[in-house]
């Protein structure tokens, strides 16, 4: 037996970073939403009882260390399951890219196993085993969009955002998240308005929502890697009606209301980042076949 699972990116349209948790975790409240860039993963049944991960990326790591395994080997433990499963990573989502690309191809799996060994599991049993491997992977179970607080694993849906294009440019950098989070300071930044984001989206107004972007971590990435703030400055000269960097980053992404735009903005960054994407926000919430 064969499953396909489609493991979408996500992008921080808000994200603040409060104090520090007891857990060693920060306390986050941000606003997440899907995009159609999207990673895809086939998985199968093995006669052998193993789990075996490949991908034709070399930056994706084929043992424990990826996070599809991990779910696969958490399912087989929390349910007794002895058999195997061979899971194929097909990347579309560049890694270590902000867009939680990891964290989306372990919910991903978590869906698809769930199909493929029959356990029944409801989306939101699947978000809650997911917390367990990484604070994103609850959000990616569901999809959609969402106000993600806790260390990101207490979700509320909200309503899908005005449709619009997505440019995103990734520098061909890595950025250490954990590095971001220790030189951040919550006393020394402007914190986001996380309440007017939601309500710019749940009454669909696009340029509300432009005007309603932040992230706090910005304070902190684009001090340490100039490359990220150049693409910045780069994607507003070209013309996007409102630029954020995703996550921790280096992935900067612009919002394009009309389509007519997207071409030259898109030409405009491929002459100096070679990862540029456009796609359109998906912002609808995953369903169990």
């Amino acid at each position: 037996m064969r499953i396909l699972e489609k493991a979408p990116a996500k992008i921080n349209l808000s994200l603040d970073v409060h104090g520090k948790r007891p857990d060693g975790y920060h306390e986050v409240e941000m606003v997440m939403t899907t995009i159609d860039l999207a990673d895809r993963l086939e998985l199968t049944e093995l006669d052998k009882d193993e789990i075996r991960v490949s991908s034709h990326n070399r930056f994706v790591p084929d043992d424990q260390r990826n996070l599809a395994y991990q779910a696969a080997k958490l399912l087989k433990t929390r349910f007794g399951i002895q058999k195997g499963v061979s899971i194929v990573i097909t990347k579309a989502i560049p890694v270590a890219a902000g867009l939680a690309g990891g964290s989306s191809d372990a919910a991903a799996a978590l869906r698809g196993l769930n199909r493929l060994w029959k356990l029944n599991l409801t989306l939101d049993e699947l978000a809650e085993l997911g917390a367990e491997i990484g604070s994103d992977v609850s959000f990616c179970v569901h999809g959609g969009t969402a106000l993600a607080t806790g260390r990101g694993e207490k979700l509320k849906h909200i309503a899908t955002p005005p449709h619009c294009w997505v440019i995103l440019a990734k520098p061909v950098i890595g950025v250490s998240t954990a590095e971001v989070y220790r030189q951040y300071d919550a006393s020394k930044v402007e914190h986001p308005n996380v309440q007017r984001m939601i309500e710019a989206i749940e009454a669909k107004n696009y340029k509300e929502m432009c005007g309603s972007l932040g992230n706090v971590l910005e304070s902190v990435t684009l001090k340490m890697y100039p490359e990220v703030d150049m693409i910045k400055r780069q994607m507003k000269r070209f013309g996007a009606d409102a630029v954020l960097m995703s996550g921790s980053g280096p992935t900067v992404f612009g919002l394009i209301q009309y389509e007519s735009k997207v071409q030259r903005i898109y030409n405009g960054l491929r002459g100096f980042c070679d990862q540029v994407y456009a796609v359109r926000m998906i912002g609808e919430q995953n369903a169990l076949d």
